[in-house]
């Protein structure tokens, strides 16, 4: 649905005015309109009423995210009753794109993941963009290539946002074995290294063979790295205006939808992080 809109959670945090960039520039790149949402959870505990005024607290936070989208008559906003996660999460059956703050007013100072983030990220309907670190406007857009087709929807979306941006395509794939990198690796008797690094790099171009025909224009990089996933993928986006995850890796954490490498990305990447589902 091309008149399917970017929708932006906003709560007022400077995180939330971070994600309002963030939306307005993929709005831009997509001929999109933006849609900013405020949930007010307030409405469902009226005997705090007299602790704020719950109205004018939402007013307050669109007016600011009115302000910082440009008042463009493609930017609209709706405050919504109810929890924020939850909101954000029906809204995003009708968007295009989810793009909230990679913490708010949830979440205690520093790098820590705000629930609403960790939430959206696990159970949106569409891709979520997480606003976070300082993006390299001239770096590349990057993405984890893992060994299954899981990877998939990344990559498509990956190429996409390259293309959108005119910036090059790095795409990264690591492994660990069966030669050793650190502790818990387990090794086969018998190997040899350099026959399972171009095992491996044959799978990383497989796995791009049919993006660059529908993207003639978009400059792929290619890595093959000996190292787990997401600390290589967390170290590459120091460079990167974008970060693309899909669902790959160990699902470790209790209640999240994701894998382990996309976990770690939305906790210390250095640019926005896209996770993308099947």
């Amino acid at each position: 649905m091309m008149t399917a809109p970017i929708v932006v959670g906003i709560d007022g945090s400077p995180a939330g005015l971070r994600a309002v960039d963030l939306a307005v520039r993929e709005a831009g790149l997509r001929n999109r309109p933006v849609r900013l949402v405020y949930a007010n959870t307030w409405t469902s505990h009226p005997a705090w009423a007299d602790v704020a005024s719950p109205d004018e607290v939402a007013r307050r936070a669109v007016r600011e995210a009115l302000q910082r989208a440009g008042n463009s008559a493609k930017v609209t906003s709706e405050v919504v009753p109810g929890y924020p996660a939850a909101v954000l999460v029906e809204e995003s059956e009708r968007a295009a794109l989810l793009v909230v703050g990679h913490r708010g007013h949830d979440s205690l100072a520093g790098r820590t993941l705000g629930s609403v983030a960790r939430s959206v990220a696990s159970h949106a309907h569409c891709p979520v963009l997480v606003a976070r670190g300082e993006p390299d406007a001239t770096g590349y857009v990057l993405v984890g290539v893992p060994r299954t087709a899981q990877g998939d929807a990344a990559l498509g979306f990956a190429f996409e946002a390259a293309s959108l941006r005119g910036a090059p395509l790095l795409a990264l794939h690591a492994w660990t074995g069966p030669a050793s990198s650190g502790p818990g690796d387990m090794l086969p008797l018998v190997y040899e290294p350099d026959e399972v690094a171009a095992e491996e790099s044959r799978v990383l171009d497989e796995a791009l063979a049919r993006w660059p025909a529908k993207y003639p224009d978009v400059a792929v990089h290619r890595r093959v790295v000996r190292s787990r996933p997401g600390p290589a993928l967390v170290e590459a986006t120091a460079e990167a205006q974008l970060v693309v995850a899909g669902e790959h890796g160990h699902r470790g954490v209790p209640g999240w939808l994701v894998g382990s490498v996309t976990h770690l990305l939305l906790h210390q990447a250095h640019c926005p992080v896209a996770v993308v589902h099947r």
